[in-house]
This record gives C-alpha cells, sequence and structure tokens, in this order.
C-alpha cells in the first residue's frame, strides 16, 4: 500500500480539545480579543493562556497586546502558517471519516 493514512496529516498540537477549537474559532475571523475567545471557548483565563502561548510557541497563533483608552487587552490571530495547518488538519479529519472532497 503506498498511500499513506490520513492520520499522518494530522498537527498534533490541533489534537487537544482546547487548541482544536482555540484555532477553530480563530479560523473564522481575523482575530478575536483573549476575553470573548474565553467566553466562547467556556474555559479559564490560565487554560486560555496556556494554550494560546503553546500554540504561540509552535508559529500557529499570534498574540498582540495593546490597550484600548486605559485598559491592557490581548488579540489572538492565526498566523498564515497557522491557517494553512488548520486547513490540512481539517481535511485529514475529513479524510479519515470519509467524507473528502
Amino acid at each position: 500500500m503506498s498511500d499513506e493514512h490520513p492520520r499522518h496529516q494530522l498537527v498534533d498540537a490541533l489534537t487537544h480539545p482546547v487548541r482544536f477549537s482555540l484555532v477553530a474559532a480563530l479560523n473564522a475571523t481575523e482575530s478575536m480579543d483573549f476575553a470573548t475567545l474565553r467566553d466562547q471557548l467556556q474555559v479559564s483565563d490560565s487554560v486560555l493562556s496556556r494554550q494560546a502561548s503553546a500554540l504561540e510557541d509552535l508559529g500557529i497563533v499570534t498574540i498582540k497586546k495593546g490597550y484600548v483608552g486605559k485598559r491592557p487587552r490581548t488579540w489572538l490571530s492565526l498566523s498564515a502558517d497557522g491557517r494553512d495547518q488548520w486547513r490540512g488538519h481539517v481535511a485529514a479529519l475529513r479524510a479519515i471519516a470519509g467524507d473528502a472532497p
């Protein structure tokens, strides 16, 4: 058998449920503020911070800090490579599930 099983195309970093959900949410938008993402994912600040930092270290997520007025804000977005990895990961899941295009 010369064809590689699609599981080999999965991105290990995206197999964690919170990371998967985080990247899925960011894929749907250009960027999202920390609090909105936290509430959407229904996780604590510390869980989101830890998982986002891990994805940033891998070059999948970009984290930008700034201010809105005098209040500090953090925005997260997918890097170009992160979007590519997400598309590949989802394509692999679809192939495994049997509904690849």
